[in-house]
């Protein structure tokens, strides 16, 4: 798989990812109108990662944000109560998508060589296809409340755990050496981050997505691989 095919068999449009939201939020969003609210939500999230790109979403105040949207203040009030709500709504959607396409990805093999292959590729080109969102899900975390933190840090280990059981059933079967699986895939999570928190590193260096995720792959294989 790369990365051309990856973006035709996980076709993650805007539409979707708002449906999502208006499924996961009917009783909190106080449009009824389902076309309306999936149009008012991509301009609310285009707005936002758009303004993000270049300031914290601290700075972004509702003004901006009406301003960049095209919607009144009262109408985005319509969607959340206040940008905390905001944030928490796009972090966690975000959250939802790497977990949905990592499992349904690797759920399509059998063997732990061929999902860790595919977890990685995922990943990688999940975080190509969504690069505004990923930096934006990384930086903007930190700015959560103290609860919804936790939920951020339970969800990065709930990535990690999905490369931990891989190399587990690996090792288990005897296809991969017996490493320390933990610090493993936490290092593995860290190298998948540098593509979209580094991609002006490899921009200049002329590196592409798919020549990243096989060298990933072969640097994880040389560590595990038996034979």
């Amino acid at each position: 798989m790369v990365y051309n095919e990856f973006k035709k068999i996980v076709n993650i449009s805007k539409e979707d990812i708002s449906g999502q939201i208006l499924e996961q939020n009917r009783a909190s969003i106080k449009v009824k109108k389902e076309k309306k609210v999936i149009e008012n939500l991509i301009k609310i999230i285009d707005a936002t990662l758009d303004i993000c790109s270049k300031k914290s979403f601290q700075s972004m105040s509702i003004r901006d944000l009406s301003a960049a949207s095209g919607l009144s203040r009262g109408a985005l009030y319509s969607y959340f109560t206040n940008k905390e709500e905001l944030l928490i709504l796009l972090l966690t959607q975000g959250r939802q998508i790497v977990y949905q396409v990592l499992t349904e990805q690797i759920s399509t093999v059998t063997s732990p060589h061929e999902k860790l292959k595919i977890a990685i590729k995922s990943h990688i080109y999940l975080s190509e296809a969504m690069d505004t969102w990923f930096y934006f899900n990384y930086i903007e975390a930190r700015n959560l409340p103290k609860n919804e933190q936790k939920n951020a840090i339970e969800s990065e280990l709930e990535t990690e755990k999905i490369f931990i059981d891989i190399i587990e059933e690996g090792i288990a079967e005897g296809v991969f050496k017996d490493e320390n699986v933990v610090l493993l895939s936490s290092t593995l999570k860290a190298i998948l981050q540098d593509w979209y928190l580094k991609r002006w590193k490899y921009r200049s260096r002329k590196t592409s997505v798919d020549e990243y995720a096989d060298f990933v792959i072969k640097i994880m294989e040389s560590i595990l691989l038996i034979g």
